[in-house]
């Protein structure tokens, strides 16, 4: 199985960057502002992308300030079924940022494509948790 792995040093608290990604303010600014979360485990949050789909999962991690876990309940038949985790740390000042999705069946031309817009999102995440001004996928160009 393939996984695809970022990194990214955000200047801003962990418990700033938690908010990010379990806010439906944040996660607007980050990824999509087409959205239905709720900041719960065990929720199933949506995320909507015009044309490009759906993407639905279950937060089955919920760890404030170190964790959180998504398990792929709807979107491109690739991404069913698997796992996106964000994880933690503070580091001198910073948060350090650990995205992981995990468990594709192979490296496609998608999974490429996907690991190019992962690295996207981290980028966004640390400019929304810096400058309070995200990038995404609306006002992103493709």
């Amino acid at each position: 199985m393939a996984a695809i792995e970022h990194i990214q040093y955000v200047n801003a608290s962990p418990a700033q960057v938690y908010d990010a990604l379990t806010s439906e303010r944040g996660l607007a600014e980050v990824w999509t502002d087409d959205l239905t979360v709720q900041a719960v485990q065990g929720a199933v949050n949506e995320f909507r992308f015009g044309e490009a789909g759906l993407v639905r999962v279950k937060i089955t991690e919920w760890l404030p300030r170190s964790r959180l876990a998504w398990r792929c309940l709807d979107s491109d038949p690739q991404w069913i079924g698997t796992q996106i985790s964000f994880d933690l740390e503070a580091r001198e000042g910073n948060t350090a940022v650990v995205l992981r999705h995990e468990g594709w069946r192979e490296v496609t031309e998608f999974y490429r494509w996907c690991n190019y817009n992962w690295a996207m999102f981290v980028y966004s995440l640390k400019s929304y948790c810096e400058e309070g001004v995200g990038l995404p996928f609306q006002r992103r160009r493709f």
